[in-house]
């Protein structure tokens, strides 16, 4: 049950709860002191009427003369009670007195004893009191008295019971208060959340930019904040680029399909020859292995985003997967008349295949863009923990701009989305990035006047592991 109640409401529960456990412990301390307070008081009060009684006997004559002066003591004091024994005769006092129910070993260690008479509530204390030697003789027959001597404590009860009644109602009043209170404090305290659920309610897919309220809010809440505004920056920047990816998607996807759209149309508007059917499906084929090859790449970086295990890891040597792209770029470097160069070794735990892909992306984007007569460059190094291979091609400066986003899918630096030149998707160093994380490592770019080079740092690992 405690479970569907609001913060508030638990907050506001607990804090009653301890407060009546504080007032409560304090309410029965105050009872147990004022108690044993009340006790000490009647204690000294009956040790001094002792030492009266004391004196009292030490100033008679004679055990008749006893009387009249400790009726005077009780007639100055109500509620006391005496009686002396001398053995088993009554010396003082009355037969079926308050003192009769007790048993005449009670008291005899010195300590004050409570009993109950009726409706009275009685304390007492005994005493043995030596008579004067003037007594000799005579009824006490010069033996020790014996005295008992009681103070009834109605009083102390009275007041005992008005004090727990005040204390009672005391602790009511206070709980009432610190529930008030405490529902109040609870409600300030929370204040905050309410602001930041106020400002989540209001984050919409057209409303990214709200942001809690980090220097407003308490300390034990900035953080919780924080993390919620680098959330909702993440949240935003990902919308954005799922938006602009959104766009860049139809239009790459409109591009094939209206070609290929078009040439049927055309193609079915009158009847044709065979070998012009033959072109328009050749054409169409290539279309449709662009759309293919689109939608593969696609699927891999959806894998890749949502980790994917290594399918087969092997120990391989980069020189050696580098001279074989070689061997396979080399007509259209020949073309181009661009000399493919490598320098530098290293062996990297990989899937052989993943990285041969990542490698000949940025391979074919060197010889794409590098000018006539100027080498590809191909290093590899190892040192401070990872292996860096590095693809260097001379060219225009990539605009700074722009750096950070190349390898955002279907992002590219030209303006113009047409690109009749090149066969490829858009995808190619979104992959790379991609195949990279996957090992661990990254993927990273620079660029000036003199030329553009891109890297891949792998981690470095043990080939033996």
């Amino acid at each position: 049950m405690l479970d569907r109640l609001s913060l508030t409401a638990r907050l506001t529960a607990l804090y009653t709860l301890v407060s009546a456990c504080v007032l409560v412990g304090l309410g029965l301390l105050v009872s147990i002191a004022v108690g044993r307070h009340f006790v000490e008081l009647d204690r000294d009060f009956l040790k001094d009427k002792i030492a009266l009684v004391q004196t009292i006997v030490g100033e008679a004559s004679s055990s008749e003369m006893l009387a009249p002066r400790l009726d005077e003591l009780l007639t100055s004091h109500h509620g006391l009670f005496i009686e002396l024994r001398n053995s088993d005769r009554l010396v003082y006092g009355n037969q079926g007195s308050v003192f009769s129910a007790l048993s005449p070993s009670i008291g005899t260690d010195g300590h004050a004893f409570d009993w109950t008479v009726g409706d009275q509530t009685l304390r007492g204390l005994r005493a043995t009191i030596r008579p004067p030697s003037a007594w000799t003789g005579q009824a006490a027959g010069g033996s020790a008295l014996e005295l008992l001597i009681a103070l009834d404590t109605a009083h102390h009860t009275h007041f005992m019971q008005s004090l727990r009644q005040t204390l009672a109602l005391y602790l009511m009043a206070a709980l009432l208060v610190s529930g008030v209170l405490g529902w109040w404090a609870a409600r300030r305290g929370l204040e905050p959340l309410r602001v930041m659920k106020e400002r989540a309610m209001a984050v919409t897919a057209q409303n990214l930019d709200q942001r809690m309220p980090v220097e407003t809010v308490p300390v034990e809440f900035a953080n919780l904040a924080q993390s919620l505004n680098n959330m909702l920056g993440r949240l935003q920047a990902d919308f954005a680029r799922l938006q602009e990816f959104s766009s860049d998607l139809a239009h790459e996807l409109r591009t094939p399909i209206n070609n290929l759209l078009t040439q049927t149309q055309v193609s079915l508007a009158q009847k044709r020859d065979v070998n012009v059917y033959q072109d328009i499906l050749a054409s169409n084929a290539e279309e449709l292995q662009r759309l293919a090859r689109m939608v593969s790449d696609m699927l891999f970086l959806a894998k890749t985003e949502h980790g994917i295990e290594l399918p087969h890891r092997e120990t391989v040597s980069l020189r050696d997967e580098v001279l074989d792209l070689f061997d396979f770029y080399e007509a259209l470097a020949d073309e181009k008349l661009i000399h493919l160069n490598t320098d530098g070794d290293a062996h990297i735990v990989c899937d052989r295949l993943m990285i041969r892909r990542a490698i000949s992306n940025l391979l074919s984007n060197a010889i794409r863009y590098s000018p006539p007569n100027v080498p590809v460059q191909v290093l590899v190094k190892q040192g401070n923990g990872q292996v860096q291979l590095c693809v260097h091609n001379a060219g225009p400066a990539i605009p700074a701009a722009d750096l950070p986003r190349l390898f955002d899918r279907f992002y590219r630096t030209e303006k113009s989305r047409s690109h009749p030149d090149s066969e490829g998707t858009g995808l190619g160093l979104s992959i790379t990035r991609a195949i990279m994380q996957a090992h661990g490592g990254s993927a990273s770019v620079a660029s000036n006047d003199q030329a553009t080079t891109f890297c891949l740092d792998f981690p470095m690992q043990d080939p033996a592991s």
